[in-house]
Order: structure tokens, then C-alpha cells, then sequence
């Protein structure tokens, strides 16, 4: 049973940090490509950060250069760095897993987490 769970959401100020964690379990989530999604209120769910399975990361572009997003092999855990937040971050964010990247998205996904509530005020 393939199961993402998400943690590390929260309210902080613009200009704060946050770290959201996603552990994967039911399969080695190296075998993936691996992504975070948001959905801001009235809002369809975009695609953020994406990892590769070789490695190699991509951006949507309102957050390059501000996010950042890894994964711990050892742990089967997924983590995006979230520096620099504007209030235009606020939204539910979900990690996913699928077959390739494309932009800040994963495409084909096979199973997404039940989300974490990010809110950053001004």
C-alpha cells in the first residue's frame, strides 16, 4: 500500500522559512520522480518543485531561486526548503509521485499525500 504523508506546515510571517517533510512508505521513493503541488483557495492545484530520479531538480518559476527541494534515500523522505515567503505562497501543498518531471509538476502521478496548510502573512 503506497502511502505519502505530509508534515512541517504552519503559519509564518513574509520573509520566513519553513521546511515541509514527505515520508513515502509501500515503495523506495528513489524508484520515482518525485514532486510538491499547491492549491492557493479558488485556485487550481500547480505544480512547485520537482526532483528527478536522477537527481536533478526543476521549478515552477515564481519560486526558483527560493525553494528548494531534496530527498533523504536513507529515510525514504521527501523535503521542500521554503525561504524568502510571500503571502502568495499560502495554499495546501501535497507531495506526489509519478513518472517524470515536466516544470515544477510530476507527470502521470500514482499517489499524492493528503496536504499541509502553509499560511504566511504580510
Amino acid at each position: 500500500q503506497v502511502q505519502l504523508a505530509e508534515s512541517g506546515g504552519g503559519s509564518v510571517q513574509a520573509g520566513g522559512s519553513l521546511r515541509l517533510s514527505c515520508a513515502v512508505s509501500g515503495y523506495t521513493a528513489s524508484s520515482y520522480s518525485m514532486a510538491w503541488f499547491r492549491q492557493a483557495p479558488g485556485k487550481g492545484r500547480e505544480g512547485v518543485a520537482c526532483l528527478w530520479r536522477d537527481g536533478s531538480t526543476s521549478y515552477e518559476i515564481s519560486v526558483k531561486g527560493r525553494f528548494t527541494i531534496s530527498s533523504d534515500n536513507a529515510k525514504n523522505t521527501l523535503y521542500l526548503q521554503m525561504n524568502s515567503l510571500k503571502p502568495e505562497d499560502t495554499a495546501v501543498y501535497y507531495c506526489a509521485t509519478g513518472e517524470y518531471c515536466s516544470g515544477g509538476s510530476v507527470m502521470s502521478p500514482n499517489a499524492w499525500g493528503q496536504g499541509t496548510q502553509v499560511t504566511v502573512s504580510s
